[in-house]
């Protein structure tokens, strides 16, 4: 299978899907804020779900960062609720603020001009996190050049008779085959997310 030739095959059948899927909110914190609280809410739900969530926290005047990580735990599920698993969530989100407050000063600039690596084996070490979620936030809020890989990810290749046992090893297969270019990225994570999509219809 060559990745490029597939990429070009997705993008005539689905056409451009210029993901964030969400409407980003002026400057960059709050862009940030917004991608990585979606990164985590995302986990083992569909996209609607999460931006009912999102919306519970905009229509309660909440959704800033200091807002959410001083929030009693209760009432920041009850708000994400329709995420589903809205306790481990928001336990998980809470964890990832007080990660970001505690070594970066709450400032997402500051935490996404570490090197791409390091800061995914940080991220990696907070309670919840795992490799899709933090890739996710690397890729679409830090604009970081990695492969997201998810479920769908991982079906597309096996229908093509490709099939790895772990997840760095479906990243890493992307990466060597594909220039490094976040929108690239971006984009083909995408489009593989439309065909699961149409591939569930």
């Amino acid at each position: 299978m060559d990745p490029r030739r597939e990429y070009a095959v997705l993008k005539r059948r689905f056409g451009a899907q210029h993901w964030w899927p969400i409407d980003r909110p002026k400057g960059y914190e709050a862009s940030c804020l917004e991608m990585c609280t979606g990164a985590i809410l995302t986990q083992n739900t569909s996209w609607q779900n999460v931006k009912k969530a999102l919306d519970n926290l905009r229509g309660a005047k909440e959704f800033s960062f200091n807002r959410l990580l001083a929030m009693p735990r209760e009432r920041l599920a009850r708000l994400i609720r329709p995420s589903g698993y809205y306790n481990q969530k928001a336990l998980t989100l809470q964890a990832f603020l007080t990660f970001v407050k505690a070594r970066y000063g709450g400032r997402f600039r500051r935490m996404f001009s570490e090197p791409t690596m390091t800061l995914r084996e940080k991220l990696l070490s907070v309670h919840g996190i795992g490799k899709e979620t933090a890739d996710s936030m690397l890729l679409y809020a830090g604009r970081k050049p990695i492969f997201v890989v998810d479920a769908y990810t991982k079906r597309y290749l096996a229908a093509k008779g490709i099939t790895f046992d772990d997840y760095d090893e479906y990243r890493a297969y992307f990466e060597k085959h594909l220039r490094r270019n976040v929108k690239f990225y971006q984009e083909f994570h995408a489009l593989i997310v439309a065909w699961g999509k149409e591939l569930r219809r």
